[in-house]
């Protein structure tokens, strides 16, 4: 992670797009997806860069993108708040408030199943946590 004084300056929107630019590869192609989608599904939602990584929100978190070598994950603070029909999260099921959802090479994600659990976040209010 970076040093705090070397994002003074930028908006939390050229942060993130420079993390999706410095991955190039299929994490970067992911993300950026992922941010389009969030995007989509709601025009109101607030980009912020916290603990050098994107977050997504609206009246509290909707959820933190972070890159890892084998994953994009997607963490919903009240996720464990959510239906999710589609079952797309995949991680972090045994918690009982946070959800998560690993994007893998090669991996889709189901587009409106998407849309729907963030537009489902943002009618929640997010969360008043701090850290997801």
């Amino acid at each position: 992670m970076e040093p705090p004084e070397a994002n003074q300056g930028q908006s939390a929107a050229d942060l993130i797009s420079r993390r999706i630019a410095e991955l190039g590869d299929w994490r970067g192609e992911t993300l950026g997806r992922i941010r389009q989608l969030i995007r989509n599904a709601d025009p109101d939602i607030v980009e912020e860069w916290k603990w050098g990584v994107p977050v997504w929100s609206r009246g509290g978190i909707i959820c933190t993108g972070e890159a890892y070598k084998n994953a994009v994950k997607l963490t919903f603070p009240r996720g464990a708040s959510l239906e999710d029909p589609a079952h797309l999260f995949n991680a972090s099921l045994d918690g009982k408030v946070r959800r998560a959802i690993d994007l893998h090479e090669g991996e889709d994600v189901d587009e409106a199943a998407f849309q729907a659990l963030i537009r489902q976040a943002v009618s929640l209010g997010g969360s008043g946590k701090t850290r997801p």
